[in-house]
């Protein structure tokens, strides 16, 4: 049995951990890097056609985006997820992959008059759907027998709709191990998703650390606090601009707005109107509807019953085609406009930045964590200028953080997960998913006031998860990573992936007729006779 760590290993995203035991190779999420890459993550140990299975713990694209990628080289195996993440990745999965296309699209009219070579998309829409087939609809709270030796159940961790943590339990050759992997941990107390569940037994656990170094600084009233920005903002005749994640964060703030003009908290502007500028929030947003009784808390349930949708109010627009986001900023009145991407590095808020970041009357409001790298967060650092589609554009807008609005545990919460584990004390705790100072900051912590045996793996580290000691060292050395296989081209990259998932076809044909393997070996020379050069 062996534990292999892959992606978001001293750093916030690209989640992925391999599983190797019973025979077969499963992973934990595969998910994008998103901002600043400060590592090259290993690769994969055994070719993508060979993997068996993964375990999706939520739809985030740090957890999720490169699922279609696998696919693309050759993946076929099931991937268990809980029934809100797989509806949710549906939408997300192809969201995502019309981005790889747009941008490659549009790099490449601006390389082809410079005589660059030309930029594949990192998966396609095509991808996005066909891996949809491979999708497993879970319950929470339900063991699942993957197979023989290997059972799964998925726990509520409150961080998004249908986020889990995900239990594994181990049984090779006799000898048995419980794995916990925490996925994103919610905030305690989030308006409208259920608080985290906590799981009292492991052997080894590994556990994100985002907030790992510190406690939120909670406002007394999110309410008051958002009221007091509208306010503001629109008494100088400007728009509040929120940069956010399509799926969750934006069900908040729809949920916070609501309460605000149910109880009229803007006297001045009763009927202000709020754009959703994002046609996956939108999606997203019926999703959260359809999964409300699997996922809601009892206060937005106490609304649902009373026959209120927590999520809509008057005054509330929606865009979805680009000639009506355009329009938005055509109209003069102060207004909230609410677009993707959460961390401004791509969809339609880099166009409301370009026509709001420059005006002192208009307030620019972040409400969820900027990783390094992202214009999100040189924005937040206090940058002078940024460039938006190739125009220098001045940073003269108000710049305000929500900071008590966050979707993942802070440091109290993460303590508070880990030390749950109260029947069975894990004997390895792997620190993951946080920054690098973050992630060894909180793996101290562990150690010397909680006295887990706790560490922050690099990338490429190997475990053996009998004893949990180590087998394999990772790389600590911080270079760009490369989506591409050892820096070749995306489609040379392709070509190999599909030799290895041959051999993979082939070896799951040892055993056939030989009338049928001789057949399939024509075949294939008669391939390579074709293309050999």
């Amino acid at each position: 049995m062996k534990l292999m760590f892959v992606g978001a290993d001293h750093e916030v995203t690209g989640s992925c951990h391999v599983i190797e035991a019973c025979g077969k190779v499963m992973l934990v999420d595969y998910g994008m890097e998103q901002g600043a890459d400060v590592y090259e993550n290993a690769p994969l140990p055994v070719p993508e056609s060979e993997i068996d299975y993964l375990f999706l713990t939520h739809a985030h694209i740090d957890h999720s985006g490169l699922i279609p990628l696998l696919y693309q080289r050759g993946f076929r195996g099931k991937i268990f997820a809980t029934e809100a993440t797989c509806a949710l990745c549906e939408i997300m999965l192809q969201d995502s992959a019309h981005i790889q296309e747009f941008e490659a699209e549009w790099k490449n009219r601006k390389g082809k008059r410079a005589g660059k070579s030309i930029i594949e998309p990192i998966y396609t829409t095509e991808d996005a759907i066909n891996v949809m087939r491979q999708f497993v609809e879970c319950e929470y709270d339900k063991k699942i027998e993957v197979c023989k030796g290997v059972t799964i159940e998925f726990i509520d961790a409150g961080h998004l709709l249908g986020s889990a943590s995900i239990e594994v339990w181990l049984n090779e050759e006799g000898v048995e191990r419980k794995l916990v992997f925490s996925g994103d941990i919610g905030n305690l107390n989030q308006p409208i998703l259920k608080d985290p569940d906590y799981i009292e037994d492991a052997d080894v656990v590994v556990m994100e650390s985002t907030y790992g170094d510190r406690d939120h600084e909670e406002p007394e009233d999110f309410v008051e606090e958002f009221t007091k920005i509208i306010r503001e903002t629109f008494a100088r005749n400007g728009n509040v601009v929120i940069p956010s994640f399509a799926v969750g964060r934006t069900q908040e703030l729809l949920y916070f707005i609501r309460q605000i003009k149910e109880e009229n908290r803007v006297p001045e502007y009763p009927d202000f109107e709020v754009y959703v500028d994002s046609p996956l929030a939108l999606e997203a947003t019926e999703i959260f509807t359809e999964h409300m009784y699997q996922c809601f808390d009892e206060k937005a349930m106490e609304l649902v019953n009373q026959g209120i949708n927590p999520l809509k109010f008057e005054g509330l627009k929606t865009a979805v085609t680009g000639d009506e986001s355009k329009a938005i900023n055509f109209d003069s009145k102060p207004k909230i406009i609410i677009s993707a991407s959460g961390m401004c590095d791509a969809g339609r808020i880099k166009h409301h930045l370009k026509h709001n970041l420059w005006r002192p009357e208009c307030t620019i409001l972040f409400v969820g964590y900027q990783s390094n790298g992202t214009l999100g967060r040189a924005i937040l650092e206090g940058a002078p200028t940024v460039k938006l589609f190739g125009e220098e554009i001045e940073v003269d807008a108000h710049i305000q953080m929500f900071k008590g609005i966050s979707g993942h545990a802070d440091k109290s919460g993460l303590i508070k997960w880990i030390t749950s584990f109260t029947k069975k004390k894990p004997y390895k705790v792997f620190i993951v998913h946080g920054e690098d100072i973050v992630s060894e900051k909180f793996a101290d912590t562990l150690r010397t006031e909680y006295y887990f045996n706790a560490e922050a793996p690099y990338t490429g580290s190997v475990y053996d998860i009998e004893t949990g000691k180590c087998l394999a060292y990772g790389n600590d050395n911080r270079r760009k990573k490369e989506y591409n296989k050892n820096n070749i081209s995306a489609v040379f990259a392709r070509l190999i992936s599909a030799g290895e998932r041959l051999m993979t076809v082939i070896k799951h044909n040892e055993g056939g007729t030989n009338k049928d393997l001789g057949k399939f070996a024509d075949q294939i020379n008669s391939l390579c006779d074709k293309w050999d050069r």
